[in-house]
């Protein structure tokens, strides 16, 4: 299993329903790793950026509104393959048909609030943790508590 990084940002609804928490616990609980996470106020130009596949759409004005009404929350997470585990926590973009149990199933009120946004491919994943992180704000880092905890337990 290949070991990966994979960008999520939690969008203005997440931190205006005091959600961030909660999101998050759900990701470290999974084992995901924090590797990168800061709190940024986009700007229309790095949305357009980031939504350049959606700028022409109807709704695009609504959606840069939306996500630079507040900050959001940018982080990266890593593990065996956290694209794909990332995206299945996360439930269908269209919240109504998101499932419980996954973060837009708990939590989405809609489609367009639909509290996170997580890379769709390991392509996108690396494209975008780079449009939103400088590599000296990624740390790669040793769970040695994992390690001081497994070796208390044989101990025992």
């Amino acid at each position: 299993m290949a070991v990966e990084q994979t960008l999520i940002l939690l969008k203005p609804d997440t931190l205006q329903r005091g959600l961030i928490g909660p999101v998050i616990a759900r990701l470290e609980a999974r084992g995901l790793q924090m590797v990168g996470l800061k709190m940024l106020k986009l700007d229309k130009a790095k949305c357009d950026e980031h939504y350049a596949h959606l700028v022409g759409k109807s709704f695009y004005p609504g959606l840069v509104s939306f996500m630079t009404s507040s900050p959001i929350v940018a982080l990266v997470v890593s593990g065996p393959e956290a694209v794909k585990v990332v995206r299945d926590m996360c439930g269908p973009t269209n919240a109504r048909n998101a499932m419980p149990g996954t973060i837009r199933g708990d939590y989405s009120l809609s489609t367009q609030y639909n509290v996170i946004h997580a890379s769709d491919s390991l392509e996108t994943a690396q494209k975008e943790v780079a449009r939103f992180f400088k590599k000296d704000e990624l740390f790669v880092w040793e769970r040695t508590l994992d390690k001081l905890t497994a070796a208390a337990d044989e101990k025992k």
